[in-house]
């Protein structure tokens, strides 16, 4: 009987010991949702930043990453993080212009179309955006750029008058509005849909960077990429401020420290690799070559028009990122 009472108490105790606040290698584990390929450089980039983290915590804190929007669609990733259904995320922020227009600031045609000018115009929204992002309970590690964005079609496109009638895939606002304005059908079709969606014709033009186009295998139907250099979007990794908090601070900082040298990875990677996904659309077949000068011309129009529009819908506030942007 007293061995019995024995073996219990060390039983008891021991679970109490596990169930201790700061028991000796907790460990946390948190999803991390992308939308992407496992091969796109964004998803590969996360899971450098989910492995970095992991072995700066010693293992105390697991991220799995979650791609090709396997767990969430790309629209609603950025819902579950606010919900806690996922700890972190990677969301194409301007996916959520219809929420808030200061979320498609980096999609206005021509505002800024170098990797340079992407970073300055990020440098002046960040506080914006991090304020917003703040008030939905969610903090903002890092922001990630695509290519420059160019049109894919299956004929030549000399002119916009050329866009009129086609079945243009839309992913956000702006793409919805550049549809409306050239006369071309908005399809409304997210990044990991796009492949079916060109398979079967649902779509027969659209706008993105090389290497959607690249995880696409456009040139399976398409022919045509012209690099009109629109606009540089970006990918911004939230996480989840209650989760976040209820993290030691050597986590936290391990977390902080990853999503810095992730960014820059990010911004480097994307730099060298966005020449490299129009030399691969060229050895596929497909025709890469710059706009003609009316097409240029009347795409820099439409961003007029975009830009006007987006601010009268913005307000000061926009108004004065931009302002800040361009004083940069």
């Amino acid at each position: 009987m007293r061995l019995k009472r024995l073996t219990l108490g060390l039983v008891a105790a021991g679970a109490m010991l596990a169930l201790a606040p700061g028991a000796a290698r907790a460990q946390t584990k948190w999803n991390l949702p992308s939308a992407y390929p496992a091969n796109n450089p964004h998803t590969e980039n996360l899971a450098a930043f989910a492995k970095e983290i992991e072995q700066a915590t010693s293992g105390k804190l697991q991220i799995t990453l979650h791609p090709a929007a396997s767990l969430f669609k790309a629209p609603e990733i950025k819902r579950a993080v606010q919900t806690g259904q996922a700890q972190m995320g990677e969301v194409l922020i301007s996916n959520h212009e219809n929420e808030d227009p200061l979320f498609g600031i980096d999609v206005i045609p021509f505002l800024a179309t170098s990797y340079p000018e992407a970073k300055k115009l990020w440098e002046a929204t960040r506080p914006a955006i991090e304020k917003k992002l703040a008030a939905q309970g969610l903090m903002v590690l890092m922001a990630v750029p695509w290519g420059p964005q160019g049109i894919y079609a299956k004929k030549d496109i000399n002119s916009v008058e050329d866009m009129k009638g086609l079945r243009w895939r839309a992913y956000n606002v702006g793409t919805s509005r550049i549809a409306e304005l050239v006369g071309a059908q908005p399809v409304t079709i997210q990044a990991a849909e796009l492949p079916q969606a060109l398979a079967t014709g649902v779509v027969n033009a659209f706008m993105t960077s090389g290497s959607t186009g690249y995880d696409s295998k456009a040139w399976e139907t398409m022919t045509h990429f012209y690099d009109v250099q629109a606009w540089i979007p970006k990918n911004l990794t939230v996480v989840n401020r209650g989760a976040f908090d209820g993290l030691d601070q050597p986590t936290q900082e391990a977390i902080r420290k990853a999503a810095k040298t992730a960014e820059d990875r990010g911004w480097t990677v994307w730099r060298d690799k966005s020449q490299w996904y129009l030399g691969e659309l060229t050895a596929k077949g497909m025709k890469v070559q710059p706009p003609s000068p009316a097409l240029k011309d009347g795409m820099k129009k439409i961003g007029e028009q975009l830009t006007t529009d987006w601010l009268k819908k913005v307000g000061a506030d926009g108004q004065a990122v931009v302002d800040t942007y361009r004083k940069m």
